[in-house]
């Protein structure tokens, strides 16, 4: 079942402030309510809507929400436009099993080039991180420094090519993490694994990273098929839209 974007989803999101970048503000807040559970799969994302919600104009709602699509956290749905994506469980173990390998290499590329400037990078995020999770919590937060975590590491890695893949399928990878699994555990163990990563980083061990990394994506979906298992009808629920190529 989905929802058209009106009064049940009418705090989805924020008003945008004026002024340039209308279009990346409109995105950072349209993917924040998606990956914060605001905006749920099957949403509509209906463009004028949105753009009455923000208090901007249609144009750049609609390069955000084409984003979106890029991204793979919005699909176009038949008579209905854009809409939020759904999470098939198959699905997202191949695309676990794919992001932990590419993860895995992109710790091992970056230790390989690491300098002081990206340490010191990661040390302050990881700060930041761990303040988050020890005060009272801001999902939002927690999500945005987690992915800003891996993206450090692939543009320390120095590969384009792994990056743009990388890039594509992270958006879809949290989206099923926090659609699936809201464990009051989660922010913590993500710093601790991040934690484990930046050591073996930082003591210029290539083939650690690379396994630290791959352990804490093969953790998260382990984690992501025990919760499917603990709810069965989560599963079939799941599993009966999938989502429109």
């Amino acid at each position: 079942m989905t929802r058209e974007l009106g009064m049940s989803t009418q705090r989805a999101v924020n008003p945008v402030a004026a002024g340039s970048l209308l279009a990346e503000r409109a995105y950072d807040e349209l993917k924040g309510a998606v990956l914060a559970g605001r905006l749920r799969p099957g949403d509509a994302l209906s463009v004028p809507a949105l753009a009455v919600q923000m208090g901007i104009s249609r144009s750049p709602v609609r390069e955000a929400v084409q984003r979106l699509i890029h991204d793979g956290l919005a699909t176009h749905a038949a008579h209905r436009g854009a809409v939020v994506s759904t999470v098939d469980i198959e699905d997202v173990r191949q695309l676990y099993v794919v992001r932990e390998v590419m993860e895995g290499l992109a710790a091992r590329l970056a230790t390989e080039r690491l300098d002081a400037a990206t340490v010191d990078e990661l040390s302050r995020l990881l700060e930041r991180h761990e303040a988050v999770v020890a005060s009272e919590f801001d999902e939002q937060a927690h999500i945005e420094m987690d992915m800003a975590y891996h993206r450090l590491i692939r543009a320390a890695a120095g590969n384009d090519h792994l990056t743009a893949a990388l890039d594509t399928i992270q958006g879809k990878a949290h989206l099923a993490l926090h659609s699936l699994w809201r464990s009051p555990q989660a922010p913590r163990l993500a710093v601790d694994e991040h934690r484990r990563i930046f050591e073996a980083m930082t003591a210029g061990d290539p083939d650690a990273a690379e396994q630290a990394a791959r352990d804490h994506i093969r953790r998260l979906r382990t984690r992501l098929s025990q919760a499917v298992t603990a709810d069965p009808a989560q599963d079939t629920e799941r599993r009966a839209v999938r989502p429109i190529a």
